[in-house]
């Protein structure tokens, strides 16, 4: 994927072979994992994570606090559920009531560093 990717381009790493297959592509590219997935319900899923770039990726804290705060407005807003997760170095949103939703999410994270927080 280029960096910054496009939001057509985030890959749909919907099941367990399309996810791995997503997950194996990161971790051999040093990237950033970034896919989204289609849940029950016609929801889809934001998923990222910054373990398969390698030891030398480094998330600033900042960038972190700006990250999770804007989770927390999605969450408000109900445009993402409450089960989001804003680990440090994996991030899911849940309940995202559209794709074209959902890959602009994760293309406003497809960064190599810092991750930018999604606007709203």
């Amino acid at each position: 994927m280029p960096v910054p990717c496009p939001a057509h381009l985030i890959p749909d790493a919907t099941g367990t072979d399309a996810f791995h297959d997503v997950y194996r592509n990161a971790m051999a590219h040093n990237a950033v994992f970034v896919a989204i997935e289609c849940e029950a319900r016609q929801r889809w899923t934001v998923k990222a994570g910054t373990l398969t770039a390698g030891s030398g990726h480094v998330v600033a804290d900042a960038v972190s606090d700006a990250i999770r705060a804007v989770i927390a407005r999605l969450v408000q807003s109900h445009e993402v559920d409450l089960d989001a997760y804003t680990g440090p170095v994996y991030l899911m949103m849940h309940g995202v009531r559209s794709e074209e939703r959902a890959r602009d999410l994760a293309a406003a994270l497809q960064t190599r560093n810092p991750w930018p927080a999604p606007s709203l």
